[in-house]
């Protein structure tokens, strides 16, 4: 009995190593497959800056203030648009009121038209186009 004992023990140890080896060895060598994750990009202000000459300077600092007196006009022309949409509902209320169910004078009309533009235009020009 101790002479089988003295090969089971090995035998064991024998069995234990081969599933061990079976198991990891194709996991070590997958691991070694692995291609390494590319660095990450590099942070924009760590970026070599083009080279930029004073005309390209100068061009850019106008197309910036075209553009703050181009949007300051927009919003000035919006304003004056605006109290003419609130002068003509006025109006257009105020001829609505002179009027009666059975008569619906051309002036109300002309200026429900003239306010329907002018609220096109207004709304255009809130998109910014």
């Amino acid at each position: 009995m101790h002479a089988v004992r003295e090969v089971l023990v090995p035998l064991k140890w024998l069995i234990l190593a081969t599933l061990l080896l079976v198991l990891f060895v194709p996991f070590t060598v997958a691991l070694g497959q692995v291609e390494p994750s590319p660095p990450p990009p590099p942070n924009p202000s760590q970026l070599p800056r083009p080279q930029t000459s004073p005309q390209d300077e100068t061009r850019a600092r106008m197309e910036k203030d075209m553009a703050k007196r181009a949007n300051k006009e927009r919003w000035e022309q919006l304003e004056r648009d605006t109290d003419s949409l609130l002068k003509l509902a006025t109006e257009l209320k105020e001829y609505v009121g002179k009027s009666n169910e059975n008569t619906l004078s051309l002036d109300v009309i002309k200026k429900a038209e003239q306010i329907e533009k002018l609220a096109h235009s207004v709304k255009e020009k809130m998109k910014g186009e």
